[in-house]
């Protein structure tokens, strides 16, 4: 196989590596390669598309809170400062920075100012979403973006991971919600993985679309009565995919996986284990005659 078929196959590998896992997978892509500056410059790409897809979050120097690395997040060019600099918002902190997508590190800070227009409302609804993940979620991060061209049109972004590599299993939820004042909605998308891997390797990818529509009072309160409002109808519906999640878990225990094993062994009778145990405790015994036997001749 030539390198770039290699490099190639590595990148697939990547992109489809389970939550938490990716420098696992890219270890032992790293051993099939043999070739780290080949390696390096061949999957930085597919690396920044994992992390855009997988909402990978990045700590924010100065501040104590990370934010999201996304499409929605990335500036666009003419917003860029540098020529091959790459930058990525912040909106919290109204900083733009840059991001390496290996070392998964933010540098260069600078200051970022929004449209003044469309801020107040990104603001209340970024304060209502960090309310809604104390409440719901472990360890969650929130980052909301305000599109600088188009008015009352906002992005909301929601991930949380979830590693315990000691009992084997992983798993990450995303959502991202677009909220349009303009037609009065919130189109949202929910994808769920989960990876258990303890002798096997099973692994659950989920995808629901939400929509939603904004009844005239929400969309002409206050920012703040606004955004509480809108988390809440969020709140419902991400409430009811989980019971519905949940439901399904329980259904594949009591039924899928049990139709897919027999009931029965091959005689159609079920084993009696005591005799089983007879059985072989009665062929150790006339094993160890045997030998007792022949030690003695």
């Amino acid at each position: 196989m030539e390198s770039h078929e290699r490099i190639q196959a590595a990148c697939n590998f990547l992109l489809q590596s389970p939550p938490g896992e990716i420098n696992d997978v890219l270890n032992d892509v790293r051993n099939i390669i043999s070739d780290d500056e080949l390696l390096q410059e061949g999957i930085v790409p597919a690396l920044k598309k994992y992390n855009l897809a997988q909402f990978i979050t990045v700590d924010i120097p100065e501040t104590n809170h990370q934010s999201i690395i996304s499409e929605a997040a990335q500036l666009s060019a003419d917003s860029q400062e540098g020529e091959g600099q790459e930058r990525w918002l912040d909106p919290r902190s109204k900083r733009s920075f840059v991001f390496d997508h290996m070392a998964l590190e933010a540098s260069d800070l600078q200051r970022f100012e929004p449209n003044e227009s469309f801020e107040p409302f990104r603001a209340a609804l970024e304060k209502a979403s960090l309310k809604y993940l104390l409440a719901h979620f472990h360890d969650g991060v929130s980052s909301v973006f305000s599109n600088q061209t188009t008015p009352n049109r906002f992005i909301l972004q929601i991930v949380a991971n979830k590693y315990n590599p000691t009992n084997f299993w992983a798993g990450r939820w995303r959502s991202e919600y677009v909220v349009n004042l303009n037609d009065h909605s919130v189109q949202g998308t929910i994808l769920v993985n989960v990876h258990y891997y303890e002798q096997g390797n099973v692994q659950l990818s989920t995808t629901h679309s939400i929509s939603i529509a904004l009844p005239p009072g929400i969309v002409t309160a206050s920012p703040e009565s606004a955004g509480t409002k809108i988390l809440a109808l969020i709140q419902t519906e991400e409430g009811k995919y989980q019971t519905s999640l949940n439901d399904t878990y329980h259904e594949m225990a009591e039924k899928t996986f049990k139709s897919l094993r027999r009931a029965l062994p091959m005689t159609r009778s079920k084993l009696d284990w005591e005799k089983v145990l007879g059985y072989k405790l009665g062929a150790e015994l006339s094993s160890s005659k045997g030998a007792f036997a022949t030690g003695s001749s």
